[in-house]
């Protein structure tokens, strides 16, 4: 049976925060718009600190216009505020935006998708190592790292 030593410092994690979602129609569109707010922290021999990887402010938007059964079409948009990161720096803020569109018949639809059409990637405003290539350090991944990205396809209704 291992022994615990009754000293070593307790950590401790606090979580605060709020969530809260909008919904708007008009005819055919709906936007929905979210916000989340995080404040966590880590209580460790008497510090307190940001716990890391954990975006305190992000906002979540989506419009989409729908005709029933014809259309869907949607423009989304979401936010990540600055993140503290495990090695102490603190990383960069960014925002991801996609777009779908798809056309449906009774037993049939075809869609396509435009992700992160903006091409935001970790690696165009940070790095993910440091070091020589031969030997690197790897540093916290908190943005995407796969850039915009194209897919679609069909959908059969049996």
């Amino acid at each position: 049976m291992d022994s615990m030593n009754i000293n070593s410092p307790m950590v401790l994690l606090t979580q605060k925060g709020i969530e809260t979602n909008v919904k708007i129609t008009y005819n055919d569109f709906k936007l929905f718009i979210g916000y989340t707010l995080a404040d966590v922290n880590e209580h460790y021999s008497g510090s307190v600190t940001q716990f890391p990887l954990v975006a305190r402010h992000r906002l979540n938007n989506v419009l989409m216009y729908e005709v029933e059964e014809k259309w869907k079409i949607g423009l989304e948009a979401y936010y990540f505020s600055p993140q503290k990161l495990n090695d102490g720096a603190t990383g960069k803020e960014y925002w991801i935006c996609g777009l779908m569109v798809e056309k449906l018949w009774e037993h049939l639809s075809l869609f396509i998708n435009f992700e992160n059409f903006f091409d935001t990637r970790q690696t165009r405003f940070d790095t993910i190592y440091t070091g020589p290539i031969n030997n690197p350090t790897f540093r916290d991944i908190y943005a995407p790292v796969d850039g915009f990205v194209i897919n679609g396809g069909l959908k059969i209704k049996l």
